[in-house]
């Protein structure tokens, strides 16, 4: 009884000093807490992930991508940039990664982040016929138009987002206005919402752009149509994403990269949770319900990680080791 007392109390102490050992060695780390839904939830999974499972002390900062990587570039803070969309910062993350600054770990999105112009899915399904833009186009009487259904529709973006740029002249290069179309100013983020939840409701066609992953393509179900070309960088740049760009030609919206992006420091402390930072992703599938759960109970980035960490187990038991995945399911 006394040597398996003594060798109860040994493996405890054991344990308890690979896990102060663990914590010391992954130490302090700052989280860049993105400014927008879908970044702001993966940033409260990474930190407790890192902090239950690895013995980390996660401390998350307010973020955004342009003056985060620069923070991270110049300064090597925060340690941590969980959603980069990195194609806005492409060139001077290569020169970042090749210089050993900063390191681009796994991508996040596993799609990617996704843009374009959408239907109802269940409309869709009653009409097999529309699979591009130009198929839609062909029928404006299934799109009415809110102040004028003799007209088609096509909702655009609110003014100021880069979205309402492109939405613009990919309907002035389709010439849909000649299919009597007519392009919608939704107003607000809200008013773009709005739309989309009122042609669910009515059960009525719906037109226009939208991206993933968001709460709205998580609870109503949408198919995205093809523009019939591939993506065309060169002319995108110099005209597609270029206010009011006097010949437009059809084009498709890029596939946006997203990787979670490290510092080197990080890389070098972190241990064995770096192997989860270079494991772990979702798809948009997923992301949007998580979102589409938060909107719907009013949660914050910190109810809708710890729903996911809750409801997904399969998915991320997968991106770390059992002895830490049964750490943080503990911690729930």
């Amino acid at each position: 009884m006394k040597k398996l007392l003594a060798s109860t109390i040994m493996a405890a102490g054991i344990y308890a000093l690979a896990g102060s050992a663990q914590a010391a060695e992954c130490g302090d780390v700052t989280i860049a807490e993105m400014n927008w839904a879908s970044a702001g939830v993966a940033a409260w999974v990474d930190k407790i992930i890192l902090e239950s499972g690895y013995g980390c002390t996660a401390t998350l900062v307010t973020g955004d991508t342009m003056p985060t990587f620069a923070s991270m570039n110049e300064k090597a803070q925060p340690d941590m940039a969980p959603e980069m969309w990195v194609n806005a910062v492409r060139t001077p993350l290569d020169a970042a990664i090749k210089e050993g600054r900063l390191i681009q770990a796994a991508p996040l999105l596993s799609e990617g982040g996704v843009e374009g112009w959408w239907i109802p899915k269940f409309f869709a399904d009653a009409h097999p016929d529309i699979k591009t833009v130009q198929d839609a186009l062909k029928h404006p009487d299934l799109f009415p138009a809110p102040e004028d259904p003799s007209k088609g529709a096509v909702h655009n973006c609110p003014s100021g987002w880069n979205c309402q740029v492109s939405t613009s002249n990919l309907y002035r290069a389709l010439d849909a206005d000649k299919d009597n179309f007519t392009l919608v100013d939704t107003g607000s983020a809200a008013g773009l919402d709005g739309s989309i939840a009122n042609a669910f409701e009515k059960k009525a066609g719906w037109l226009g752009y939208y991206w993933a992953p968001t709460a709205i393509l998580g609870k109503y179900e949408m198919t995205r149509l093809s523009f019939g070309v591939d993506h065309d960088k060169a002319d995108w740049d110099a005209c597609t994403a270029v206010p009011d760009c006097p010949t437009p030609k059809v084009n498709s919206y890029p596939r946006s990269d997203v990787f979670t992006v490290v510092t080197k420091a990080f890389s070098e402390k972190a241990g064995v949770a770096m192997d989860y930072v270079k494991t772990r992703q979702w798809d948009n599938g997923t992301v949007g319900k998580v979102l589409a759960w938060m909107d719907e109970n009013q949660g914050t980035n910190e109810d809708a990680a710890k729903y996911f960490l809750a409801n997904y187990q399969d998915m991320w038991t997968k991106w770390v080791a059992p002895d830490v995945a049964e750490k943080v399911k503990a911690s729930l």
